[in-house]
């Protein structure tokens, strides 16, 4: 295992129970620029980036221990089917009692991630770490926009709480939605609160790469000044109630990241998202 591409894997190679690392590159349901599409591959070169190691801060060696794999990518060529795609590819490594974490692309990739989840697990809560709450009903005329995601996962009852950590664009449409849907919102201004944020039964942790501070994560199409820093979504991740059963990054855009400064803290934060998942497996 001494570079990225020995960990690559086929599906059909999988383990039962093992963690599978899936790349989602799609950026179609963008609302501002597109480039989040790229991501997947430089999250992973991040990760692998000779400049760091392979530890967590929990001192997990992820090039030694087993238990997860780092799957071929989706390949989206057909845009009128991407979400039947995401779907059906999530609902096959579920079958295979996969822990997935998910690469994107833009937020709207979450929708047909959760719809697969919601089959499986009946009782599912989502933390969402996020500038945005995404909870439109719709925007430009688009239903499966990347600000809409939350709102056709609610409506359809897939999950049975939904908690926003660190959003600080809500608008009056969306705060009537939150209420619609019973949505709890811990605003950036009361992040002190996000300890309060216990969960019973399977867990999704959705992360957005803009819930960060643009000082700490310049490379987002969104920049939203006023939000966490690094540490305190590591602090989130590493301290998380509920048992994590899945997982996605999303909306990092390299074509805004030259220096390549969020790239690093996107495979950080994913770093410590599989250390998570093991430390629970085990």
């Amino acid at each position: 295992m001494d570079d990225m591409g020995n960990f690559n894997t086929k599906e059909k190679e999988l383990h039962a129970e093992e963690i599978a690392v899936l790349g989602v590159p799609f950026d179609r349901n963008s609302s501002f620029r597109r480039g989040s599409e790229s991501a997947p591959l430089r999250i992973m070169e991040a990760l692998f980036c000779e400049s760091a190691n392979m530890w967590t801060e929990n001192l997990i060696d992820l090039r030694l221990v087993s238990g997860w794999r780092i799957l071929d990518a989706l390949e989206l060529l057909d845009t009128r089917t991407v979400f039947t795609q995401i779907k059906g590819k999530i609902n096959n490594l579920l079958k295979r009692k996969a822990r997935v974490i998910s690469l994107g692309g833009d937020h709207s990739i979450t929708y047909p991630i959760i719809q697969a989840y919601g089959k499986k697990y009946s009782e599912l809560s989502i933390l969402q770490l996020d500038a945005h709450p995404d909870l439109y009903n719709e925007l430009d005329g688009n239903r499966y926009s990347h600000a809409c995601p939350f709102a056709r996962i609610m409506e359809e009852g897939l999950v049975k709480r939904l908690v926003q950590v660190g959003v600080r664009t809500l608008t009056g449409h969306q705060r009537e939605q939150a209420k619609r849907f019973g949505v709890e919102i811990i605003e950036m201004r009361e992040i002190d609160r996000a300890d309060e944020a216990i969960f019973d039964g399977p867990l999704y942790l959705s992360l957005d790469m803009d819930c960060l501070d643009p000082a700490f994560a310049p490379g987002v199409s969104h920049h939203e000044p006023g939000g966490m820093s690094t540490r305190d979504v590591l602090r989130i991740i590493q301290n998380l109630k509920g048992e994590l059963v899945g997982a996605d990054i999303v909306e990092y855009n390299p074509e805004r990241d030259p220096q390549g400064i969020t790239g690093m803290v996107a495979g950080k934060l994913l770093k410590e998202i599989i250390g998570r998942m093991l430390e629970e497996k085990n």
